[in-house]
Parts: C-alpha cells; sequence; structure tokens
C-alpha cells in the first residue's frame, strides 16, 4: 500500500511563494507518475502539475510559468513550487501517484482515477 504525506501549506499574501513536499512510503516510487491536484472550496478536484519516472512535467494552464514540479526518486519525495501566488490559487493541495506507468506519454493523458493513490492534503491561503 502506498501511502503519501504532504506538507508544506500555509497562507501567504499574493504574490509570495510557497514549496509543498510529498513523501512515499515504499521504493516503488519513481517508478509511478506523480501529480499535485487541488480542491477549491465549493469546486470540483483539478489537476495542477504532473510527472513522469523521466522527469516529464505537464502543467495545467493555470500553473504555467508560475509554479514548478520534481521529484527526488532516492529520496521518493515530490514538490510543488509555487510563485506568484494568486487568491484563486486557495485550495487544499493533494499528491497522487498512480498504480502503473506505461512509457511514453502516457502520464500526460492519464486520467485522474488513473491516480490510484492520494495524501490527505495540505491547505494553501493566499490572501490578497
Amino acid at each position: 500500500q502506498v501511502q503519501l504525506v504532504e506538507s508544506g501549506g500555509g497562507s501567504v499574501q499574493a504574490g509570495g511563494s510557497l514549496k509543498l513536499s510529498c513523501t512515499g512510503s515504499e521504493p516503488t516510487f519513481k517508478s509511478r507518475c506523480m501529480g499535485w491536484f487541488r480542491q477549491a472550496p465549493g469546486k470540483e478536484r483539478e489537476r495542477v502539475a504532473t510527472i513522469d519516472p523521466n522527469a516529464s512535467t505537464d502543467y495545467s494552464d493555470s500553473a504555467k510559468d508560475r509554479f514548478t514540479i520534481s521529484r527526488d526518486n532516492a529520496k521518493n519525495a515530490l514538490f510543488l513550487q509555487m510563485n506568484s501566488l494568486k487568491s484563486e490559487d486557495t485550495a487544499i493541495y493533494y499528491c497522487a501517484a498512480t498504480r502503473s506507468w506505461y512509457g511514453g506519454s502516457w502520464c500526460r493523458a492519464a486520467s485522474e482515477t488513473d491516480f490510484g493513490y492520494w495524501g490527505q492534503g495540505t491547505q494553501v491561503t493566499v490572501s490578497s
């Protein structure tokens, strides 16, 4: 069973930065697609960014140019550096991992249901 634990959330003023971290519990972490998702109050959960085992990344339009996803497979760790934060970035941020990876651009096309393992979430609040 894969366990994911997020940290690094908090409150920040608009324009500020935060770095989220996620730690996985088992060595197959490095073989999985990883992603950050978020859910704002009253809204559906949305994909923010994904990274595959080869460190190929993909971003939502809202995250592009402001957020950077990265991973450290040696430490079973996933990161999300968030810069130029806006009030609309306020949400609970979730780390997620897929059950498998099939190579190529599969991670980029993976649906939310392909991400079978989820962390408990960490709150990010951006005040204007």
